[in-house]
């Protein structure tokens, strides 16, 4: 027979089948549209399954990835505390409030990128609480006067270095607009007006911000005021904020081969903390390498891993990504470490911390040898430890100059040398 017949037959469909194609096709009809606004994402698994603590909040969940967890709900009676006492310093009603969220339900389930299974009404309620979490604590930061002395997380610091760094990652946002709109919200009647007067969402974000995030990741003075408005959440505030100040010199690269800073330094490179607070304003010009202060703590990698994530799954310049390779190959032993310590370019006594810590965020990148940020830089170090007298003045500076006692000897040496050749030279004459 021939095989096309087969291609027009009908086939015998039982009851069962029809119920099967039934109920595929209400799944289909039911798929969450995807949204080209999504910018709260799950991290992907091979980056999870290698370090799951380092995406996972262990105390407070913020939006609905990890919310209702058993092991996080110790906090959610703190949180609803911090509610009651938001509620207590405005007129408007707790009902206005959920009805101005339930409003922009819609465009809080688009900002996820995958489909949120709460009921409205549990999605409602979670944004409120969750939101205004946010909220009290930056405004209690902010005014300590409004503390409470049962207060678990500003009362405690050790409880605060863990609250603010989860609240930093990536699976732990909130759209950034529900906050700053419930804050605007509540100021329209307050009963205490002078609380809030000159007082914004912007800025009690800015100021908590400047004083607990900078140290793990230098930001420059004003950045996160002028990219408040446009970041989508706090993750996304970060990233903007790391944009370099100005577009370096890409060029194509075959490779990707960075000396090392011991290496550079026997070269004659020198090194200098870089006068820019951007930690990605890395520059080299005229024999110096110029790099931005860095201190390393504990929690910096979970820090960088989670922004990490973000540029890429958001599709993001890889700026951050860029930076992680490139002090990678700089810092590559507690001995590189040492020296851009003693140049006082990081802010730390264990130098094996450093390069540890870019050895393992380096396993999360990947270069692109077309379009790699600091490809100018890389070209004109290898061009600068190309010529030989580079490397015989930093030999001679290094082996011979390095104390005040080793430069005298030498001179003296240099000295007695001519000395001895004029008194050669001098007896030649009288002969």
């Amino acid at each position: 027979m021939d095989a096309r017949k087969h291609e027009h037959e009908d086939y015998d469909v039982s009851i069962d089948v029809e119920k099967l194609a039934d109920s595929l096709s209400g799944e289909l009809e039911s798929l969450h549209p995807l949204a080209r606004g999504c910018s709260i994402y799950r991290v992907s698994e091979a980056p999870r399954c290698s370090h799951p603590s380092h995406f996972t909040p262990r105390i407070v969940s913020v939006g609905p990835f990890h919310h209702g967890k058993e092991e996080l709900k110790a906090m959610e009676e703190h949180k609803k505390r911090y509610l009651k006492c938001f509620l207590q310093r405005t007129k408007v009603r707790t009902a206005s409030f959920l009805g101005f969220i339930k409003a922009r339900e819609a465009e809080l389930r688009n900002c996820y990128a995958e489909t949120i299974h709460l009921g409205s009404d549990e999605f409602i309620k979670m944004v409120l609480v969750d939101a205004v979490f946010l909220i009290e604590l930056f405004l209690e930061y902010y005014q300590p006067n409004l503390r409470t002395d049962e207060d678990p997380i500003l009362g405690k610091s050790f409880f605060h270095v863990d609250v603010k760094l989860e609240i930093l990652l990536l699976e732990n946002q909130l759209p950034l607009f529900i906050p700053n709109d419930l804050f605007n919200l509540a100021k329209t009647a307050t009963f205490e007006t002078n609380l809030y007067e000159e007082i914004s969402f912007r800025t009690i974000t800015c100021f908590w911000f400047r004083k607990e995030i900078a140290s793990y990741l230098p930001i420059q003075e004003n950045l996160l005021e002028i990219n408040f408005s446009r970041a989508k959440h706090f993750v996304d505030l970060l990233i903007l904020c790391l944009q370099p100040s100005q577009s370096r010199a890409v060029i194509a690269l075959k490779d990707v081969i960075i000396p090392s800073v011991k290496e550079l330094h026997q070269a004659g490179v020198k090194f200098k903390r870089g006068s820019s607070k951007n930690l990605l304003d890395i520059k080299f010009n005229e024999g110096i390498l110029e790099i931005p202060f860095l201190t390393v703590y504990d929690s910096t990698e979970r820090l960088y891993r989670n922004v990490l994530a973000f540029e890429r799954m958001h599709c993001y310049t890889k700026y951050l990504n860029d930076y992680i390779l490139m002090m990678n190959y700089l810092v590559s032993t507690s001995k590189d470490a040492e020296l851009l310590l003693q140049n006082e370019i990081i802010g730390l006594g264990d130098t094996e911390a450093v390069p540890t810590v870019f050895r393992n965020l380096d396993k999360e990148c990947i270069i692109d040898y077309s379009a790699f940020e600091y490809s100018g830089i890389i070209a004109n170090l290898q061009a600068y430890c190309k010529l030989p007298w580079h490397k015989w003045k930093a030999t001679l500076k290094q082996n011979y100059f390095n104390t005040p006692w080793a430069s005298i000897s030498v001179i003296a040496a240099v000295i007695l040398l001519l000395l001895t050749s004029i008194q050669t030279v001098c007896s030649l004459i009288g002969l």
